[in-house]
């Protein structure tokens, strides 16, 4: 028999911007914090019963390759004999560890689990390939921070390997969201972002994080820095980054960003042996595909296939936490979802617009701001879900206990 999934801690770093306050901190180091935080913040936990730790990782290009989540959870402290693997669906990867982690639960062969994700954006370095032929003297760079690099050219052909910017303005034009309409969407992310920053709701899921400086005492980073918000004026003046007759802008579309979270799983049994308290339990996980040129249409059939899984509806949603990586996708997948553009359920604290897009982290922060929305107020489910690249969709329903 199948056992229940428990949520019974969750912790993510601020998100930093591009070049900003996490960009000196190694991915490893970044992965170790919320991993570290998990030990403190309980203390009577045998971490040693750990079966496994799975942690999302998009780019694995630099420091955060061999294995990220297993060099997290050696610096982080864990023992030596947890195990753990780093996970890569691109956006999608901190919300498949998760997902991944609840189905070794379900199906009895792990007890206690931990799973997030981590990407440092900032310090994603330039690549070299090796030589075409011997002794070549044509060598390119790629840049890892995001999107295609040695594009393998039979792809193209038969899918294009156009780039994420260009995939939102795609969605834009077959689906009809007008410019208008996407900095509105922004405009609103970028409102709830400040409100939740000024509330102290968002305070509920982070750690702060200790930069260190050379000359002075270490600065203590505790809040997300990528939001600013913007007048629609400001918003209606950027130019266009989709071509020049495009409508993706700067203020419409996600960051490039740095981030980590972590969540602490466990089963039935391992709530009664370990005396932990569960807070939300995970129902279900489901993903699919869609072209590669509207990738940003994954959460559509995403969200129906998990609601079909888990026998709810939208309807039955009280929270739904959907990751902005465009609003031109946003939009597009909420119309064709039947939601209202201004639907209240729509990442009530704010988005990815707002609050930034670090890759591998991205599902594990949304996951982990559903579980606190979800304690924290009168909502019973909560669905989480979000666009990959390539083409693909992931989405995870929870429910409070």
């Amino acid at each position: 028999m199948m056992t229940n999934i428990y949520i019974c801690d969750a912790i993510r770093t601020p998100v930093g911007k591009y070049a900003g306050s996490l960009a000196s901190v190694r991915t490893d180091d970044l992965a170790a914090i919320p991993l570290k935080a998990l030990m403190d913040r309980n203390p009577e936990m045998d971490w040693s019963a750990i079966d496994d730790v799975l942690m999302g990782c998009a780019n694995q290009a630099g420091e955060d390759n061999r294995n990220v989540a297993r060099m997290a959870t050696l610096l982080a402290g864990f023992p030596e004999t947890v195990s753990a693997a780093t996970i890569n669906r691109l956006c999608g990867s901190g919300m498949d560890a998760i997902g991944s982690a609840a189905r070794a639960i379900k199906a009895g062969e792990a007890n206690l689990m931990i799973a997030g994700g981590v990407e440092s954006m900032s310090r994603a370095p330039f690549v070299m390939g090796k030589a075409e032929t011997a002794f070549g003297r044509n060598h390119k760079l790629e840049d890892t921070t995001i999107g295609w690099r040695f594009v393998n050219k039979k792809l193209d052909q038969m899918y294009g390997t156009e780039g994420m910017i260009q995939t939102a303005q795609n969605i834009a034009d077959d689906f009809s969201i007008s410019r208008e309409d996407q900095d509105k969407f922004a405009r609103w992310s970028q409102e709830k972002a400040r409100n939740a920053q000024e509330n102290g709701s968002l305070a509920h899921e982070i750690v702060p994080v200790e930069i260190p400086q050379r000359k002075a005492d270490p600065i203590l980073f505790s809040t997300d820095e990528h939001p600013r918000l913007s007048s629609l004026e400001k918003l209606a003046s950027l130019k266009s980054i989709s071509g020049a007759n495009g409508c993706i802008t700067a203020g419409n579309a996600s960051g490039v960003n740095d981030g980590a979270a972590a969540m602490l799983l466990a089963s039935e049994d391992a709530v009664k042996k370990y005396n932990l308290t569960p807070k939300v339990k995970i129902l279900g996980m489901a993903t699919a595909g869609v072209l590669p040129r509207i990738m940003g249409m994954g959460p559509v059939s995403t969200t129906q296939k998990v609601l079909q899984l888990t026998g709810l509806h939208l309807d039955d949603m009280d929270i739904i936490e959907l990751n902005e990586a465009f609003a031109a996708q946003s939009l597009a997948c909420t119309r064709e979802l039947g939601l209202a553009d201004d639907d209240p359920r729509i990442n009530p604290l704010g988005g990815a617009i707002a609050l930034g897009h670090p890759l591998g982290m991205s599902g594990a922060r949304i996951t982990t701001s559903a579980y606190y929305q979800l304690i924290h107020s009168d909502a019973k489910y909560a669905l989480c879900t979000m666009c990959i690249g390539v083409g693909q969709g992931i989405a995870l329903v929870l429910e409070k206990v």
